[in-house]
């Protein structure tokens, strides 16, 4: 699965689209944010609350440790309560990650993934080799009821095993985080996820449709 376009309620439209061009090195053109295949369209939240959004972008994972060190010359890592900021994941996830925040409190988050095609650009990092938007949190009162919808409307499976808390659904290119609405985010376990005006497009999957919440205030469209 592919995360094509994100739409992005956010306090102040200019000075997001400054952190994304500024500090982290993307591509910007006017309110819209683009990172390999992905699109994040930032819109002002108009009332709506921000903060606690999470999002994931990949990295080549050969790559890992330069993108690591690039990043933190910009901005303080996440630790978890044991004081570490490094995670690695063995079973299914086969993966690396460190997380940081963004402008209105966003959870971010640079991942490597095992199973995907290495780089083969050397030296210093540089924030155009991220590859995608790869995670989107999305909250729910009933996480088994949208990990149902996503696996019959999208034919999406969980990378790892789901619980009534936590369903990664989708693969290596692309996840939706689905989580407990009252399931704070890790690694810091402050943060309660807040989904309300995302807008998500994906494309790669078997299925067409929406998926929504509508007490969560988002929703997912296969195109």
């Amino acid at each position: 699965m592919r995360l094509l376009h994100l739409t992005l309620p956010v306090s102040d439209v200019v000075a997001v689209a400054a952190y994304f061009h500024d500090v982290l090195q993307q591509r910007v053109v006017g309110h819209h944010v683009h990172i390999g295949w992905s699109t994040i369209q930032l819109q002002p939240a108009e009332g709506r609350p921000v903060g606690g959004v999470h999002l994931a972008f990949n990295v080549p994972d050969n790559r890992f440790g330069e993108a690591m060190a690039w990043l933190r010359e910009r901005t303080p890592l996440q630790r978890n309560p044991a004081g570490l900021d490094y995670f690695a994941l063995e079973s299914s996830w086969q993966s690396q990650s460190v997380y940081f925040t963004g402008p209105d409190g966003l959870i971010l988050e640079l991942i490597g993934r095992r199973r995907l095609p290495t780089s083969t650009r050397e030296g210093v990092f540089h924030g155009s080799e991220l590859t995608c938007l790869s995670e989107v949190g999305l909250p729910s009162h009933d996480v088994d009821a949208v990990r149902e919808q996503a696996s019959q409307r999208f034919g999406l499976q969980p990378i790892s095993p789901p619980s009534p808390q936590f369903a990664p659904m989708g693969d290596d290119e692309g996840l939706l985080i689905v989580v407990a609405a009252e399931r704070r985010w890790f690694p810091e376990q402050k943060d309660l996820p807040n989904g309300r005006g995302l807008t998500l497009q994906v494309g790669d999957v078997t299925g067409r449709g929406e998926l929504r919440d509508e007490a969560q205030g988002w929703q997912v469209a296969a195109i």
